[in-house]
């Protein structure tokens, strides 16, 4: 081989390691690019799924609850998880006086 091929493959060496470094650019660049467009599509489908949660966001029906403790306000002393449904005698709590206040 004389020393203009030899030159040639050197030149073809070093040109061909510079497209590959250049093509490991390029496809970096892409990857980048492309999960940059997959972040903004997802945070644009969470801000339409928030924004469809404002529009179509439901309420808790107290109505029933209301009424039902309305109805058991009605009916005197109520029971909790300590004193169970009949709640507590009323002669236990005054003591022998008519009114909690000792009068």
């Amino acid at each position: 081989m004389c020393s203009v091929e030899l030159a040639g493959l050197a030149l073809t060496a070093v040109l061909g390691a510079g497209s590959a470094s250049e093509q490991q650019k390029a496809g970096y660049g892409q990857r980048v690019g492309r999960d940059q467009s997959l972040a903004s599509a997802k945070k644009a489908a969470d801000q339409a799924d928030q924004q469809n949660n404002k529009i179509n966001a439901r309420q808790a029906d107290f109505s029933q609850s209301d009424a039902e403790m309305g109805a058991l306000a009605k009916g005197g002393v109520a029971g909790t998880m300590l004193t169970g449904p009949s709640g507590i005698d009323q002669s236990t709590l005054t003591l022998g006086r008519k009114t909690l206040l000792g009068g």
